[in-house]
């Protein structure tokens, strides 16, 4: 089983605010309503993919371009439904600790996680709470 947040491609006419809600709405089901952006990375993060991976591709893709989020889930997690959209990229979801991502995504992807989780770290309610006494685990939502 791979891990992955929900990602994908930006068309031209669109905000990267846009671009993030239609692909949540697409593999998640999530409507715009149903979250709040906590935070953005400031920059684009980037990776290149193995060129095994790239012949496979037949040069199509050779990595991504990425701008990260840190949404709060402001409905019911019933709402999450990665199997109601048109053409499912995922079979199932789940509230990870925080961390996580990084130690089981894929081996070229983890420093752009790494890098990514750091740097919306401070923005992580939950790790606030954590840090002021409250005993709360920190979680967020995986593919």
């Amino acid at each position: 089983m791979g891990w992955q947040f929900p990602q994908g491609g930006m068309a031209p006419y669109e905000t990267v605010e846009e671009a993030m809600f239609r692909e949540l709405e697409e593999e998640t089901s999530l409507l715009s309503d149903q979250v709040d952006i906590l935070a953005m990375t400031n920059g684009w993060y980037f990776y290149t993919l193995p060129k095994y991976l790239r012949r496979k591709s037949r040069g199509r893709c050779i990595g991504q371009r990425q701008r990260w989020f840190l949404l709060r889930l402001k409905s019911d997690v019933v709402d999450i439904n990665v199997g109601s959209v048109k053409h499912p990229e995922f079979s199932e979801w789940r509230w990870v600790d925080y961390w996580y991502p990084v130690r089981e995504v894929i081996f070229f992807k983890r420093k752009v996680y790494e890098r990514a989780l750091s740097a919306l770290a401070p923005y992580n309610v939950v790790n606030i709470q954590t840090r002021m006494g409250d005993d709360s685990d920190s979680k967020i939502v995986g593919l």
